[in-house]
């Protein structure tokens, strides 16, 4: 079940779902380059199978060169969005993706928070990411 209780008007909950659909359906190109470029080139993120601080869209490609191996399907079932200004906003929740896993399909059960900006050009990038394993 998907929340949107945390939001300002529905023109952001229309940006962050596009957003989030755009992320989830550039993972599934297998393309960490592309991946990568949804990222600020001096981005932050702490990924959900590392143990490493990445930085930037290198350290986003090198993570995503890994993880995209997995073919991850995502999909988000709980959320909030926090509105910091017109150029910034933070959307947090609860996601699971099916990946592969020893010979057969599992679901990773993880929770996230994304902070998006819009770059120079005015295109929403993600700025900073924290995903980790969703406790049981």
């Amino acid at each position: 079940m998907r929340d949107t209780k945390q939001h300002k008007s529905n023109g952001l909950v229309k940006i962050v779902n596009a957003n989030m659909a755009l992320w989830l359906k550039t993972l599934e190109t297998k393309d960490s380059k592309k991946v990568a470029k949804l990222y600020l080139e001096n981005a932050t993120f702490l990924p959900t199978v590392s143990g490493e601080f990445k930085r930037g869209q290198d350290g986003a490609e090198s993570y995503f060169d890994h993880f995209l191996s997995k073919n991850p399907k995502g999909e988000v079932v709980e959320e909030a969005i926090i509105s910091i200004d017109e150029n910034s906003y933070l959307h947090v929740g609860m996601y699971n993706f099916e990946l592969d896993g020893d010979g057969e399909r599992v679901i990773v059960k993880a929770r996230f928070d994304y902070l998006w900006k819009k770059d120079d050009d005015g295109e929403w990038r993600i700025a900073h990411h924290h995903s980790s394993l969703k406790p049981e």
